[in-house]
């Protein structure tokens, strides 16, 4: 198989508005001939499902959620990054560009990330019309701050409910859509196949999650937004429903899956607190803009804070060290998030870590209370602050808030070309699904720009072009290919059903997440990874044999849909193992100790790594093939990246 980005001619600058003239159309006339499937209804999937009816063609969406309104993209909170240069301090597409491929550290296409800075600036616009209410400075304009890996302020914010209030704007626009007609919404409903005729995705099989009622659904394109892979780690920063169950499904059907050994690691969560803990709660990366990272400067004096000996308040200026102002002066607290969560770990590995497990360093906004007063840092960060508080029942105005990095986001994905196309026809990918724009590690702020570029900017020129080269004749669900995919996913829940184990779903689960992070988590080593492998093969045949659901499938029944997406994990997590495996240097969060500098930097090898790595399924219980998509860089330098 022959990877092709379709990546434009000509110049960088050039190369989207060029592509644009140059797709096939759809006639306004033709467009209501046209029937498409999107799967998921966070920021990439509602915009996108709005935008395309808008278009005139037709569109069936899909949630697991009883509403659009709970999908994980509400979660979000520090913002959304674009190139507008509102505070006249050096930003510009180009500098977005740059930052976002630096901070990829080098492993995504030049073309996906030029075209994502130049769109960012008509998001923003979009929102403010939809009336997403972002902070405002004194005299109206829109406000910014900064964010991690840059050093000018382009993030735009609604306090630290960005995501929510974004999500907000897509859901009037794709309620609007639905009132007209022109989508049909399907709520509580997973998919669990993908349809596949002649070579062209055709369709989707899903489940209620109510009833348990398998279905048909038939369109000319699917596009899918389900999001990321993160829960694979079972404790990590997403909702508990996210999954990876509709992008792993279609990859085995045929979608290449890219770079899914590039997880990100969040520096500033909550910590973990007890075994029985069910997920991670994130803290703004904003609150790195005024709040300061720091350990005790001594292992001594940590060992005393951890036993309660002295206080944080009892530890003089001089016994604290900023490491990360300390190392990298040039962007101090706000450098990538790989590089403050690496560090953290670090300074926990050193025995400095503080609270009662040691695991976790102190994010302390003092100064900034004391230069600025109680009631600024809460006009900015109030509802973030009594969020921490109600968790963890420290009052962080008064005393330094405690964090650890945990898994976040997802930068591998299914593959894509330029136009958000699969190596599956008529198969799409948006979002934090596809692996496209963000290489090894995704910049703070971006996933929202990502989420919304894709659907309101990109799928909707895209998507045409397939569908103009599509006769306008009606899909229907009578070939047999429909019946086939229904009767696999009868068979599997069937499956699941009748082994009547010992184990419950989230058992397997979260021993599965213990392998993964261990071993192929902040950091990564051959032994570690030879070893994560086997335990996860032991661990899927275990799965197979002393699985325990309750209930059956013909009733809303939680345990089932777990299993099936534990399934899911056990196998993704096993192609994670050896896409980290194969590749033998560090970048972003591919951390391999083997590959670092004197310093404790990620080291590169772009001689021998500078691709992207897509994996085709071979069938069960066979290694998969590797692709290489080579990445060519004509506009950026390969230098070893640098905060300092």
């Amino acid at each position: 198989m022959k990877l092709e980005s379709k990546i434009p001619e000509g110049p960088l600058a050039e190369k989207w508005d060029k592509h644009k003239f140059n797709v096939k159309l759809v006639n306004p006339a033709n467009k209501r001939k046209y029937d498409v499937i999107v799967v998921g209804t966070g920021l990439a999937g509602a915009s996108a499902a709005a935008s395309l009816a808008e278009l005139g063609y037709n569109v069936k969406a899909f949630s697991f959620h009883d509403s659009p309104r709970r999908a994980h993209s509400i979660a979000a909170q520090g913002g959304i990054n674009a190139a507008k240069n509102y505070q006249n301090d050096g930003d510009s597409v180009y500098r977005l560009f740059y930052d976002t491929v630096k901070g990829g550290d080098y492993r995504a296409r030049e073309a996906n990330v030029y075209r994502l800075a130049q769109v960012s600036v008509n998001i923003i616009d979009q929102c403010v019309a939809q009336g997403v209410p972002f902070a405002r400075e004194y005299g109206g304009l829109l406000a910014n701050r900064s964010f991690g890996g840059a050093q000018v302020s382009r993030t735009f914010y609604a306090r630290g409910q960005t995501g929510q209030q974004l999500l907000l704007g897509a859901y009037s626009a794709l309620s609007r859509q639905i009132a007209y007609g022109k989508v049909k919404m399907y709520t509580r409903t997973e998919m669990l196949d993908l349809v596949i005729v002649d070579g062209q995705a055709r369709g989707i099989i899903t489940r209620n999650l109510i009833t348990g009622e398998i279905q048909q659904h038939a369109a000319h394109a699917v596009v899918l937004a389900t999001g990321g892979y993160g829960n694979v780690f079972y404790l990590s920063t997403n909702a508990k429903y996210s999954n990876a169950t509709a992008a792993w499904r279609a990859h085995k059907k045929g979608a290449l899956f890219a770079n899914p050994c590039f997880t990100q690691i969040h520096p500033t969560c909550i910590p973990v607190s007890g075994d029985y803990q069910s997920k991670l709660t994130l803290m703004s990366e904003s609150l790195r803009n005024d709040g300061r990272v720091w350990v005790p400067r001594t292992k001594e004096m940590a060992e005393r804070l951890r036993t309660g000996q002295v206080r944080v308040a009892d530890i003089p200026e001089e016994e604290r060290d900023y490491f990360l102002e300390r190392k990298y002066p040039a962007f101090g607290n706000l450098v990538p998030r790989d590089v403050a969560s690496r560090n953290a770990k670090m300074m926990c590995d050193e025995g400095r870590g503080v609270g009662t497990t040691g695991l976790a360093v102190f994010l302390d906004f003092a100064d900034s209370i004391k230069r600025n007063g109680a009631a600024w840092v809460d006009a900015k960060y109030g509802n973030l602050f009594a969020m921490y508080e109600k968790i963890t029942g420290e009052n962080p105005y008064e005393v330094p808030m405690r964090i650890y990095p945990a898994v976040h986001y997802t930068m591998g994905g299914l593959w894509v070309d330029y136009n958000l196309q699969t190596t599956i026809p008529g198969l799409y990918a948006t979002g934090e699904c596809n692996f496209s724009d963000h290489g090894a590690n995704r910049l703070g702020a971006s996933a929202l720009m990502q989420g919304l570029a894709d659907g309101y900017f990109v799928i909707p020129y895209t998507i045409g072009d397939y569908l103009a080269q599509t006769a306008p004749k009606p899909v229907t669900t009578e070939h047999p290919a429909f019946n086939e995919a229904e009767a696999n996913v009868r068979a599997q829940i069937q499956k699941l059903l009748s082994i009547n184990g010992t184990r419950t779903p989230d058992d397997f689960h979260k021993a599965l997440g213990h392998i993964m992070w261990e071993k192929c988590g902040m950091a990564r080593s051959a032994e570690g990874l030879q070893q994560a492998k086997a335990e996860i093969q032991k661990l899927r045949r275990e799965f197979w044999q002393d699985l325990k659901v309750v209930g059956t499938g013909e009733e809303l029944n939680q345990t089932l849909e777990k299993a099936a997406r534990v399934a899911d994990f056990i196998e993704l997590g096993e192609l994670m193992v050896d896409d980290a495996y194969h590749r033998n240097e560090s970048c972003g969060g591919h951390f391999r100790e083997e590959y670092q500098t004197p310093e404790g930097e990620a080291l590169r090898d772009d001689e021998h790594f500078a691709y992207v790595a897509a994996w085709e399924y071979q069938g069960e219980n066979s290694p998969e093939l590797l692709h290489k998509e080579d990445l060519v860089f004509e506009n950026v330098k390969l230098t070893q990246r640098s905060y300092k």
